[in-house]
């Protein structure tokens, strides 16, 4: 019976516990616990236990199937497991643990499953004996250990919420049966919050329980508004999460205000679409009472959110009411247009553009465009749709200068950056704040085919420097991506020693980060000057020294025009570099040669 309708897998010790619990009884008597061994005896080798797990299970999951289809078997198998969950936390020796999240001393080895699957069992199926032990544990749930297991196990608490009654617990676990006993016996205030604000009502609403929600209405001094400390109503919580029986319950009950925002002046409506909780959307707008274009408080809408979460159907809905302004901008400046596009809900921007009243090309605050959205992001299809109104420039640029197309290059989107590079009014050179171009971008992160595509262009050079003075080639150079630094060195006008700012050449930054195969071919070019030192006075080797990059300080060396005891600034030399290091193939290689003084000192002696 345990096994076949257990919530979770067992341990041998949760299901010899289970068996050793006297129904009845105080506490627990450990004569009465059976051994696994002595339990397996006993099961006609139809009972296993997982070796990794100690989990105890059904030897074939076909006798589980059998057992499941015939319920006679086991009648009252989900009362009889709740009655022994209750009895087990009703013991003494339970009751009288801790409030802590240390749950499971040896005493204790089936408080886990108890706490949280009782009420699951007792929910199924009730006898008037469970009811009994129920309201005996919830007389002192905000007190009892299983109910810190409980809150942990569903909602992460991490402490001890005050305030949380028997009927809060009854309600929040769905027991209908002993929410009316509850309530009869009179102990509890209805509309007593929890230390959240939580009224059991609004328990009841959010795990969307809708038979304890209609006996909690029907009382006639419910307050059914109740918020919680952020304001949000019991009706707020069942539209959220799409409860849509409960939330028909509240909207037929008078006194009900379907309109309520909470603190983040977020309403039922809004949550609901947000939510994607069609359902719930539908029911809302036929309301009178209910206002579809409320904001809250970042200024983003019902459809706004709708459309940017790709709820088709509420979007739909939406648009086709007169008192929705489909271009409401929130206080970022997104409208509902730029949210589709960034996160590629094709269907949705399909929807918007086909309003006279949406405007495809309003920037926001940082002035992105939904098409630069949606080309940074690579969605083509949105792409393609807004490129062929004539109403979008297909060349703004944002606050930091980002172009769609300089954003597609960086990101790989080959698709887009071939759509962009066919329009007539593009300018595919057009630099961003940092001077970096597109084709920087794409050189800089390994983007061999939009590389390519940039080089095939006339109006585009591939050696424009960016604000520190690094061109596309330095940019490949230093990020390792070798067949980018081939295919740009295959231009004439590129040249091999062109320095950033600080004075290092792409050879000097391929040597510093070790990229072998990109120094070979620089080494190879007969513009290249090996020796040339940065603005510190550090040459390629003295980098290569002092990061240990042992095959680049052997290309270097062969060189002639490589001096190999250049020191820098601080009177540094590749020897003294690798020294300090301890690089010491390093060391071996320079000391071998004789124009190498082993002795040198720095500025510091």
């Amino acid at each position: 019976m345990w096994l076949s309708h257990s919530e979770q897998p067992l341990t041998a010790g949760e299901l010899c516990d289970a068996l050793g619990v006297e129904i009845g009884s105080t506490d627990l008597n450990s004569q009465n616990i059976p051994t696994i061994e002595t339990l397996l005896g006993c099961s006609l080798g139809l009972v296993i236990v997982e070796a990794s797990s100690y989990t105890v299970r059904l030897v074939h999951y076909t006798l589980q199937e059998y057992l499941s289809n015939n319920t006679d078997l086991f009648l009252g198998a989900h009362s009889m497991i709740a009655e022994v969950c209750l009895t087990y936390l009703n013991f003494h020796s339970v009751r009288d643990l801790p409030l802590t999240h240390d749950w499971a001393p040896s005493p204790a080895i089936l408080l886990k499953y108890a706490s949280h699957y009782w009420g699951t069992h007792a929910k199924r199926e009730i006898t008037e004996s469970v009811k009994t032990l129920a309201l005996r544990l919830l007389d002192v749930f905000d007190r009892h250990i299983s109910f810190s297991v409980l809150g942990y196990m569903n909602e992460g608490w991490g402490f001890y919420p005050p305030g949380f009654t028997g009927l809060h617990g009854s309600a929040y676990l769905g027991l209908a049966e002993i929410v009316v006993a509850s309530l009869e016996m009179g102990k509890w205030n209805l509309n007593a919050t929890d230390v959240a604000g939580n009224t059991a009502l609004s328990w009841a609403a959010r795990k969307g329980h809708g038979a304890v929600v209609k006996i909690l209405l029907a009382q006639r001094d419910v307050a059914p508004n109740t918020p919680d400390k952020d304001g949000r109503t019991p009706l707020s919580w069942a539209a959220g999460n799409g409860y849509e029986d409960v939330v028909k319950v509240f909207l037929a009950r008078e006194g009900v205000t379907s309109n309520t925002a909470d603190k983040d002046c977020q309403t039922p409506l809004l949550w609901a679409a947000r939510n994607g909780r069609e359902g719930v959307v539908e029911m809302l707008l036929k309301r009178g009472d209910v206002s579809p274009d409320i904001a809250d408080k970042d200024i983003r809408t019902p459809l706004l959110w709708a459309a940017g979460n790709g709820h088709e159907g509420i979007v739909k809905m939406l648009l086709e009411r007169e008192d929705v302004a489909p271009d409401t901008a929130g206080k970022d400046g997104r409208t509902p247009l730029s949210w589709a596009a960034e996160f590629g809900k094709t269907g949705v921007v399909k929807m918007l553009l086909k309003r006279g009243d949406v405007s495809p090309d309003i920037a926001d605050e940082d002035i992105r465009t939904p098409l630069l959205w949606a080309a940074g992001n690579g969605h083509e299809g949105i792409v393609k749709m807004l490129l062929e109104r004539e109403d979008v420039a297909p060349d703004t640029a944002d606050k930091e200068g980002r172009t769609p197309l300089s954003l597609a290059a960086e990101f790989e989107k080959t698709g887009t950056v071939k759509m962009l590079l066919e329009q007539e009014n593009l300018t595919p050179e057009t630099p961003d704040n940092g001077g970096r171009t597109p084709l920087s971008w794409a050189a800089g992160n390994w983007q061999g085919d939009i590389v390519r595509m940039l080089l095939a262009r006339e109006d585009v050079s591939p050696c424009t420097a960016d604000k520190d003075g690094r061109t596309p080639l330095l940019w490949a150079a230093r990020n390792g991506r070798e067949g980018i630094v081939r295919m740009l060195l295959a231009r004439e006008e590129v040249t091999s020693s062109t320095a950033d700012r600080d004075g290092r050449t792409p050879l000097l930054w391929a040597a510093r980060n070790g990229y072998e195969g990109i120094v070979k071919i620089l080494l190879e070019r007969e513009d290249v000057a090996p020796g040339t030192a940065d603005k510190e006075g550090r040459t390629p080797l003295s980098w290569g020294a002092e990061f240990g990059k042992g095959d680049i300080v052997k290309m270097l060396l062969e060189r002639e025009d490589v001096a190999p005891d250049t020191a820098d600034k601080d009177g540094r030399t590749p020897l003294l570099w690798a020294a300090g290091n301890g690089h010491e193939h390093i060391v071996e290689i320079l000391l071998k040669r004789k124009d190498v003084a082993p002795n040198t000192t720095n500025k510091s002696g």
